[in-house]
């Protein structure tokens, strides 16, 4: 017998457009995130395009979609062990691991402040560190606190054992659901810096990410808005940003990650609004800026104080005395090589498929960079960066058009 109800594995922006999409079309939709939160990537950055609006701006509606939405049964700290079944009947085992908080709202700031553990804070890529009681930003969802039982001190452990709406026991536990037709939204994770060893990722502390760029940018993140050099907190005045940063390399991502080059021209708009006398100069390939991103990029590029170099960068080397970074740079217009010194370098690393390396337990067909190129004839869709490089706007649009799939599945069988 055929099931009407639709699985959305992955609970970032393409997800959740997924999940209300078929939900407000009458179906009963099972939204299932392995992290605490939805909101995925797109909570993680300072604004997106095409608006250039903080993320709260989307993601607030979306959350109210699916609290006044009875059809939508999501599920968090939430991952899909196994599948067995068929297209129109699919058993899936999904585990959730313990929160270990109430599930109404409590307000645990001044007890979370009041804890001595800590632990390294991999929602803001290592830029600061979290107590083990957490929500990753103001407007998190669900507006419930997280409890990391492996960053408690012995003190934590005892204070929060007396507390009746924190449960330390709580255990794993696993369900099982019935469904017709899956989304398979899982998104992307940055390429991982440590293995450019050349342009000095992971050893030179002024050396970040695009990622760790949108952190330091956000009023949420580590340094309150406030774009600092990790090293000692000042203002840099001279910034470099390195296009393909792990991109269109054979070595590393053989395609083009789509986002990159806008992502670090908005980048470079945050610097010169917060410091108007900051210069920033990208070294890039190829700038591509499709569709209607040209006229912002034309914009952008229009500043005096921004410099955009047609080169690859050879070498990213620290000055052990001032924290400063040098670049080996080849401009290809000059047809000359040069050393360059700047404050601080943010690499434009690539969007890699959150399933490379980590495939799910389905039947379901993948590129050897981890994207789904199959599975529709199985009633399993992809949506968003899980099929390819795209932007919010597009994740969004994908995750639609996925969802419609999955309805056309489970109402013809």
């Amino acid at each position: 017998m055929s099931n009407n109800s639709i699985l959305v594995i992955g609970g970032g922006f393409s997800g959740i457009t997924a999940a209300l999409e078929a939900a407000e079309v009458g179906h009963e939709v099972y939204l299932v995130e392995k992290a605490p939160f939805l909101g995925g990537r797109v909570m993680q950055l300072n604004k997106y395009f095409p608006k250039l609006c903080p993320p709260s701006c989307g993601l607030e509606i979306q959350f109210q979609r699916i609290k006044k939405n009875p059809n939508v049964k999501f599920f968090t700290m939430a991952e899909v062990a196994a599948v067995s079944g068929e297209a129109g009947s699919y058993e899936v085992t999904v585990k959730i691991k313990p929160r270990h908080t109430a599930p109404n709202n409590v307000d645990y700031s001044k007890l979370a402040e009041s804890l001595t553990g800590e632990t390294e804070n991999a929602f803001e890529f290592g830029l600061a560190s979290r107590k083990p009681l957490y929500v990753d930003v103001p407007f998190a969802f669900p507006s419930r606190y997280a409890l990391d039982g492996s960053a408690l001190s012995d003190s934590d452990r005892a204070k929060l054992s007396a507390d009746e709406t924190i449960d330390l026991e709580e255990q794993e536990k696993e369900i099982t659901l019935s469904v017709g037709s899956i989304v398979v939204a899982t998104g992307w994770k940055p390429y991982d810096v440590t293995k450019l060893t050349n342009l000095g990722a992971g050893e030179i502390t002024n050396c970040i990410s695009n990622m760790q760029m949108e952190r330091l940018a956000s009023a949420n993140g580590p340094t309150s808005g406030h774009i600092l050099r990790p090293s000692d907190g000042k203002p840099p005045k001279r910034v470099a940003f390195v296009q393909c940063a792990g991109s269109r390399d054979e070595n590393h991502l053989g395609y083009c990650s789509y986002i990159c080059c806008m992502a670090s021209l908005k980048q470079a708009v945050y610097m010169r609004e917060q410091y108007p006398d900051a210069e920033v100069v990208v070294y890039y390939i190829d700038l591509r800026t499709p569709g209607r991103y040209d006229k912002f990029a034309e914009k952008v590029l229009a500043d005096d104080k921004l410099k955009a170099v047609k080169g690859k960068v050879a070498e990213v080397a620290r000055d052990k005395a001032s924290e400063d970074v040098w670049l080996t740079v080849e401009d290809a217009i000059e047809g000359n090589k040069s050393k360059e010194r700047f404050d601080m370098v943010v690499l434009a690393t690539g969007m890699q498929p959150s399933l490379a390396g980590t495939p799910l337990p389905l039947d379901v067909e993948m590129d050897e960079e981890g994207f789904i190129i199959g599975g529709e004839d199985k009633g399993i869709f992809a949506a968003g960066c899980a099929k390819q490089p795209l932007d919010v706007m597009k994740s969004a649009q994908s995750g639609t058009g996925a969802a419609m799939k999955a309805v056309q599945t489970v109402r013809r069988r």
